[in-house]
Parts: C-alpha cells; sequence; structure tokens
C-alpha cells in the first residue's frame, strides 16, 4: 500500500511525494466515487519500495480477511491475525513491515473533504478512541457488519443511475464508524489492564498529544499526577523503554516522515518541530537517529 502523504492546511510547503490517489484511479478493481472513497480487496500491500515513515492526510481502514501483517502506526506496533482491523487517521506516520504469503484484505481509503461530512457528528470520544487504537481483533458478529457495509457500499457506488449515491455512503460510513466504536470500547473493555500499563498508555497518549512543544518528563508527570521518577520506572517497566526514549522516539518519527515525505527544508522542520535552530534540531536527530538529517533527506 502506498501511503499519501500530509498536506498541512495552511502551510502548502508540505507538497506530497506520494500521490496514492492517482495510482488507486488506474486500477481497475477499485470503486470509488467522485474521488473520495476508494475500496477493494487486495491480496498484497505494496509499499512502492519504501521502508521509511509515511505520513497520511486520509483514512485508511484494512480488514484483514486472511494471513497477517505487521506494522506501526504512530510508533504502536501492530501484529494483526485475520481477521482483524487497523485504521489510521490523517496526521499519523505509518511504517508497513510486512504481510503474509497468504494475506488477502479490503482496504478503504476516504479523502479528508469525505471524512469532514461526518467527523463532528461521531464525536470527540470516537474519534480519539479509534486514533489511540488503531487495530483491533475481529470476532465472527463484527466482522459479518463491516463485511455487510464494506458490499453495500460498493453497491451503491456501482448504482450509476442513483444521484445521491455519495450521501448514501456518507450515512453508511457514519453507521460504520459508530459500530467499530462500540466494538472498540467493547474489547477494550474486556482486555483490561493492569495499573502500570494503564498508567503508560496514558503517558503515550499525551506524548502523541503534545511531543511537538513538550519534551521534559516533568510535564506527563504533572499532567499524570504522578511524580517524574515514578513515571518514568512505570514506563520503563511496561513498554521497555524509558519515558523520555519515547518522547524522542515520537520527535524522530515526525522528522523522519517530514524529511523524506515532503519538500520542507531542514531548517523548516526544525521550526515546526519547535527547536530553538537548525543546529539544535541536527544534533538531537544524529542522537537519537544515528545520521544528520542532510544525510537521511
Amino acid at each position: 500500500m502506498s501511503f499519501f502523504v500530509c498536506r498541512k492546511e495552511k502551510d502548502m510547503r508540505n507538497i506530497a511525494i506520494h500521490n496514492i490517489y492517482e495510482s488507486l484511479k488506474k486500477r481497475a478493481d477499485v470503486d470509488q466515487i467522485e474521488q473520495e472513497i476508494y475500496i477493494y480487496e487486495t491480496t498484497e500491500i505494496n509499499h512502492d519500495g519504501h521502508s521509511h515513515p509515511l505520513k497520511t492526510d486520509c483514512t485508511i481502514c484494512c480488514i484483514c480477511l486472511k494471513g497477517e501483517m505487521r506494522g506501526k502506526i504512530d510508533l504502536k506496533e501492530y501484529h494483526v491475525k485475520s481477521p482483524a482491523l487497523t485504521i489510521s487517521v490523517p496526521g499519523q506516520v505509518l511504517e508497513h513491515e510486512s504481510c503474509s504469503d497468504d494475506f488477502n484484505g479490503i482496504l478503504i481509503f476516504m479523502t479528508q473533504r469525505f471524512t469532514e461530512k461526518f467527523n463532528l457528528l461521531l464525536g470527540h470520544s470516537i474519534s480519539m478512541s479509534i486514533k489511540n487504537h488503531p487495530y483491533m481483533a475481529l470476532g465472527n458478529e463484527e466482522l459479518q457488519s463491516i463485511l455487510a457495509y464494506c458490499h453495500m457500499v460498493r453497491k451503491v457506488i456501482r448504482t450509476d443511475d442513483n444521484p445521491n449515491r455519495l450521501q448514501i455512503i456518507t450515512h453508511l460510513t457514519i453507521a460504520y464508524f459508530y459500530g467499530i466504536g462500540y466494538f472498540l470500547h467493547k474489547s477494550i473493555k474486556d482486555e483490561g489492564l493492569s495499573k502500570d500499563r494503564d498508567i503508560a498508555e496514558k503517558f503515550l497518549q499525551k506524548v502523541r498529544q503534545n511531543y511537538k512543544t513538550e519534551r521534559k518528563v516533568e510535564y506527563y508527570a504533572v499532567q499524570l499526577q504522578l511524580s517524574a521518577n515514578y513515571l518514568s520506572h512505570v514506563v520503563k517497566d511496561a513498554t521497555g523503554k524509558t519515558a523520555g526514549e519515547w518522547i524522542d522516539d515520537y520527535i524522530a518519527l515526525e522528522a523522519k516522515a517530514l524529511l523524506k515525505s515532503t519538500n520542507m527544508t531542514i531548517q523548516q522542520i526544525a521550526d515546526e518541530l519547535n527547536f530553538p535552530s537548525q543546529s539544535f534540531f541536527g544534533k538531537f536527530f544524529k542522537r537519537v537517529v544515528g545520521v544528520a538529517p542532510k544525510y537521511y533527506k
């Protein structure tokens, strides 16, 4: 799967260099309507040879029907076995690693223009649940519900003489995401988390929201009403990485995605990530990634 990278709404320096929509238009097996939602079944995820992190400006749903796949969404590792669902939303950084030889799945790409029509209706809690839990195992009931949605969407798209096709698909998709929100809530509740794991998850959630501006462990400790030492100890025990390492990793991930996926200069990226200078950014990047930004780019 090629991922279409992010264009910032108010900063057109981030020019996309991987146009997934153009490649989708060329596929005969893709159903799409008004270049707003694309859906097709596939036996492979083609990453076009790109192993670096890619930033998206679309919502991508992958329904794993057979086999398994591995990757990361915003550094959250996933190894999903069928039947399962992964969802990434605009602004997240994707790293596809592999899928099994017997993989078979359904891919759905939704543009921001399409999802803006119902984001407000979904509500903040559902949107955040999906963003914080980008993959889930599917029971037979959940799988059949999602397959029914896919079948109806493709059927409506192919009804060429219906002038209300896009409106119908929009409402079907709202119902689809409401269903996913319910399944997520149920699976999270059933899964349960230890106290330490729960603290670590809350820490990582706050880091994902604030890493561009807040880089001190103390900030997150205050947010969670814990001491910095206790937070670092819990995060290390629960994840294998220190709190400081996680903060650095999120900053480095964003930097790598911007270096590879946009035409921003190193200075512009340093500004975007709130470094005091390009020199400070360069030293940070080399320390964490191992090479200077100009060589990585």
